[in-house]
């Protein structure tokens, strides 16, 4: 296969270890033109094979139209195409010779907010598109909030469909100020806003000779030059334990190695750990990686790593440096994202997974729920229904070493399910709160699940 021009396919091996990756998220309502956004993207970065533009060309000759649809080099599920919606999040990889990137295309349509969850949950940035005609309409501030919430340190705004608003600099600049100010309130360190057609290629690779008003950068322009963090580099250490593995042989009969992939921060050989929920200590005595043993370990990498005492460890504990753990809880308070469609009420009883560890748990109450519109806080909901946000108290049946999501994105962070048919229901922060809600006392439980 080949690319339509040179681009990311005539990168060498070298070239692509030599820049910094960035993962970024698409987000937007229905019809904002986030696919589009995508497709005019990879195909003016040199960055579509050519049997894929073919394919795309065809399909659009096939619906009727004179050229290619952008939009259906993401939307690649049958339904999708047959829709013209965005159902599941497209992930796509390309490369220019400036930076590499993961690419997570969500949904629009609000019965899709998880995805956004799920896609915007690992990205350094996040671009939620606004249509010019429309403005800042709930969805556009639901993302803003979920995108605060996760903590996505780079926000840009694109006011797409700017060729149907006559490319006047007033439309752009009365959104973008609405939308920053919102965005400001919410805790989001930065917006960039930039006024964008995906369909005709204004601002998105090439600058615009239609909107001479705006010297800003384009699109790929500011995704090649914003600064890049790998900051779980330098969180607090953490190794969930995924696997223990003792292969009992002739030739290893004392190996017992605890294998998972480092979830923030760095081990080293002799460095003293806690495992956490026991509290125990050891030392590490030898890390291998891909087979070969090495002295440092780090973020992302999955590892195995033995320990110089045979203690009782199994999968779903926390490996974590000694001077650095987390205390261990049984009650935990967050944010979170309501993603399922049944509600999540109090009293509610549900599995919370938290790394590889999954408890039961009751929701003990519901604090708060947060209303989109003016960011106020209603109290006590009794429920939260399907993408709502909100407080909650949970407690656990066993105790969680966990951080504050402020901490580790990694670490602070889990999901509930539900116990019945394995559900997800919710999205939680750890911690993570717009405004502090008033305090509640916790509401008796009195059937077994009462903790």
């Amino acid at each position: 296969m080949t690319s339509t021009t040179e681009g990311a396919e005539s990168l060498s091996v070298e070239q692509l270890s030599e820049t910094t990756l960035l993962r970024f998220a698409t987000a937007g309502s229905v019809d904002d033109g986030k696919s589009t956004l995508v497709g005019r993207l990879l195909h003016d970065s040199k960055s579509v094979l050519t049997d894929q533009l073919e394919a795309v060309e065809r399909a659009s000759a096939g619906r009727g139209q004179d050229g290619p649809d952008l939009a259906l080099l993401t939307d690649g599920l049958r339904a999708e195409r047959e829709q013209g919606i965005t159902i599941d999040v497209a992930y796509r990889y390309f490369a220019t010779p400036r930076r590499r990137f993961i690419l997570a295309d969500t949904p629009g349509h609000v019965q899709y907010t998880r995805n956004m969850v799920t896609g915007a949950s690992t990205a350094e940035l996040t671009v939620i598109l606004v249509d010019a005609r429309n403005g800042v309409v709930e969805q556009t501030r639901r993302h803003a909030a979920i995108a605060a919430l996760l903590r996505v340190p780079h926000v840009v705004l694109a006011v797409n469909k700017m060729d149907l608003a006559g490319y006047q600099e007033a439309v752009f600049a009365s959104i973008a100020e609405e939308f920053t100010a919102y965005a400001t309130e919410l805790g989001v360190p930065e917006v960039t806003a930039i006024p964008i057609s995906a369909l005709e290629g204004d601002n998105v690779v090439e600058p615009s000779a239609r909107m001479d008003w705006y010297g800003g950068p384009t699109v790929l322009e500011h995704l090649e030059t914003v600064p890049v963090s790998h900051d779980l580099a330098h969180c607090h250490a953490r190794l969930p334990v995924q696997y223990v593995i003792r292969p009992r042989s002739a030739e290893h009969p004392d190996y017992r190695g605890y294998a998972g992939q480092i979830a923030a921060g760095s081990f080293r050989v002799g460095q003293e750990v806690t495992v956490l929920p026991s509290g125990r200590t050891s030392r590490i005595s030898g890390i291998d990686l891909l087979g070969q043993p090495v002295d440092v370990a780090w973020t992302t990498q999955s590892v195995t790593v033995l320990l110089e005492d045979d203690i009782d460890l199994s999968r779903g504990d926390l490996i974590v440096p000694s001077k650095d753990a987390p205390a261990t809880t049984q009650d935990v308070e967050a944010t979170v994202c309501h993603v399922a469609d049944q509600p999540l009420t109090v009293g509610h009883r549900v599995l919370l997974k938290h790394g590889t560890r999954t408890v039961k748990a009751i929701v003990k109450d519901i604090p708060s729920r947060l209303t989109l519109d003016d960011l106020s806080l209603h109290p006590h909901p009794g429920g939260l229904a399907a993408n709502d946000i909100g407080r909650v108290k949970i407690r656990t049946a066993e105790p969680l070493p966990v951080d504050a999501y402020a901490d580790s994105r990694r670490t602070g962070s889990f999901i509930l399910i539900d116990p019945h048919d394995g559900t997800t229901l919710t999205a939680g922060m750890v911690g993570e709160s717009f405004a502090a809600p008033e305090p509640v006392e916790d509401r008796a439980d009195d059937d077994g699940w009462d903790f």
